[in-house]
């Protein structure tokens, strides 16, 4: 069981109050590693009164995954569909989820349990509710970019280009030629374009 501070509670939460508070705990331990005896305490509710707002665990898990990611996803749409190229577009949104990564150590963490869960189940909920519609506007940038790639391969690569960087900072610090203006989010973002740039050019050279 997690020990965690059991707050005073002098209102009734709410339920958005209950998703934020979850969340370090989810982010730190995974869907496995938290009981709703341990969300219960973190919040200062009875676990009764915590099934008044979920149903179970894997509601509250879903439901505070969509949350974390609600206001993010809409940002990084924005950026997407903003003014200029496709690749001022991308950079943006690079240098956005990068941001995003580099400063919430929690959102890392839960985007890195996320990722590590074998739950099919819980996947496809995720893809189809949260994640769709950010993938599809990444996917949608890439034939932009290039209309003879495969979108969907470039734009995974575009994710992991980024997500990678930050899943394996804590060793690649130790690595050699590693610098720290590296985790500058402008620094990743423009090595990634120059990256894919030059590769969509080489292909394209290779094509004709």
């Amino acid at each position: 069981m997690i020990r965690q501070p059991i707050r005073i509670i002098r209102k009734r939460k709410t339920r958005e109050e209950i998703l934020e508070l979850s969340t370090p705990l989810f982010a730190r331990h995974g869907y496995d590693g938290v009981s709703m005896r341990d969300i219960a305490a973190a919040v200062g509710l009875t676990q009764a009164a915590l099934y008044y707002h979920f149903a179970d665990k894997n509601q509250l898990y879903l439901d505070t995954v969509a949350y974390e990611f609600r206001e993010r996803v809409a940002a990084l749409k924005d950026m997407l569909a903003g003014n200029g190229t496709p690749w001022k577009r991308l950079e943006c949104f690079v240098a956005g989820l990068a941001r995003m990564m580099a400063s919430d150590k929690d959102f890392l963490r839960l985007v890195q349990w996320v990722l590590l869960d074998t739950n099919e189940a819980r996947q496809s909920t995720l893809a189809k509710q949260v994640f769709r519609d950010m993938f599809v506007a990444v996917h949608d940038l890439a034939s932009e970019l290039d209309p003879h790639v495969d979108a969907h391969l470039l734009a995974m690569s575009i994710f992991g280009l980024v997500i990678f960087h930050f899943q394996a900072g804590a060793t690649r610090k130790f690595m050699p030629g590693r610098r720290p203006q590296q985790d500058n989010p402008e620094v990743l973002a423009r090595h990634v374009c120059d990256l894919l740039r030059g590769r969509l050019a080489s292909a394209d050279g290779e094509a004709r």
